[in-house]
């Protein structure tokens, strides 16, 4: 045991060069595993992403597990795609979960496969990182938060996303999955406030919230651009916008782009390939994002590493969180048309104030989300965890 404290007392250089770790990382959201593999490398570790991409955005991975179809052949052909790659994730010394459902299968099927890549390989960590059991838990018990995807206060948000969430995951077969590998597994990394507050009822003795990891060098900086006009990106997911709140946001967009023509665009997508979506993002000043969030998410934070202002999830537990007592780069709104149009008016009136917006975003991002200080994070998380456990 001393020798544990005494390994844990060394830099962390030290550590990494002495014990080079063999790490797999299933599964893709958002390229938080591939980006998070790429500061692990740059740390001296053997790192393995197994995903399908994160499906239509095809995000780099080392091995695709890409399901191709959703017919009932696909999904054969899908099954023994994984039973064929299975043999050859084993002796890892840390696995990574980026979901309790890594799989494209039901979740009665993936249970076996989860427990067999458990027992053959030293530890295993859950991601919680998007929608799961804990967090519709939380949203709908209408206590944790004080609004959320599912939650507006004390009511429950009705819509048709969140009957399907809470069928799948509350009640369903992916919850009773969630519920096993949250209890079996070594250690539970959070990625958001959200999901540190779902987990930690529950789970606090192997609960750690680790920020989502941003390659800086990897970015495109935002356009500079001459004209004066405050140009405002938001990305339309059809058929999600009323349960993101892209709705309601676009609304007092366009009432403050009625009210100030000559000095505010809107920049509207939805479903165009990644590269023109990039495009139009650096082309813009300013992004319209998760309206329900306390926390920006992937897509946020990849905008503020380029220097665009975020308008959405801001909330004081967000910087609480991070220890960040200075930098308030979030423009943070209530979930609601007046309070993101005023955000909006504000800054439509007040365009000076963008660029010292932009600047701390990207402050903000070097800050808190650099890849390779956000690795060596997991590494001595992971590590921890081992070494309580004796292994």
């Amino acid at each position: 045991m001393k020798l544990c404290f005494i390994f844990l007392a060394l830099p962390s250089f030290f550590r990494n060069f002495v014990c080079r770790m063999k790490i797999l990382l299933l599964g893709e959201y958002s390229n938080v595993h591939w980006t998070l593999a790429e500061g692990l490398r740059q740390l001296g570790h053997d790192v393995t992403v197994v995903s399908d991409g994160d499906v239509w955005k095809n995000y780099p991975r080392d091995i695709d597990l890409r399901r191709k179809g959703r017919s009932k052949w696909s999904g054969l052909r899908y099954y023994a795609d994984v039973c064929r790659l299975m043999p050859k994730l084993k002796d890892f010394d840390v696995v990574q979960l980026i979901n309790p459902v890594f799989l494209e299968l039901k979740a009665e099927r993936i249970g076996p496969f989860y427990r067999r890549v458990r027992r053959q390989n030293r530890s295993l960590f859950l991601g919680a990182f998007g929608m799961d059991h804990y967090w519709v838990k939380a949203g709908m018990d209408c206590r944790t938060f004080r609004y959320s995807d599912f939650n507006m206060g004390s009511h429950v948000r009705e819509n048709a996303d969140n009957r399907i969430w809470i069928a799948d995951w509350l009640k369903g077969a992916k919850g009773k999955l969630n519920e096993l590998v949250a209890s079996d597994c070594d250690g539970i990394i959070s990625g958001l406030y959200e999901y540190d507050a779902s987990y930690r009822p529950y789970f606090s003795d192997k609960l750690r919230y680790i920020p989502f990891p941003i390659d800086l060098s990897s970015l495109t900086p935002k356009a500079v651009r001459d004209d004066k006009k405050m140009r405002c990106f938001v990305g339309v997911q059809r058929g999600r916008d009323a349960y993101k709140g892209t709705d309601i946001m676009l609304k007092a967009l366009e009432r403050v782009q009625r009210e100030f023509p000559e000095s505010c665009e809107i920049v509207k997508v939805e479903s165009v390939p990644y590269a023109e979506y990039e495009r139009l993002m650096n082309n813009s000043d300013v992004l319209l994002d998760q309206l329900y969030s306390y926390t920006p998410g992937m897509n946020a934070l990849l905008a503020m590493g380029k220097g665009l202002v975020v308008v959405g999830g801001g909330e004081s537990e967000n910087y609480e969180i991070l220890c960040e007592r200075e930098l308030r780069p979030i423009v943070n709104v209530e979930p609601n048309e007046e309070s993101v149009y005023e955000a909006l008016r504000h800054l439509a009136e007040h365009r000076e104030e963008i660029a010292g917006l932009s600047r701390q975003s990207v402050a903000y991002i070097r800050k808190h989300h650099d890849h390779v200080s956000v690795a060596q994070r997991y590494l001595d998380f992971w590590t921890e965890q081992m070494n309580k456990k004796g292994l």
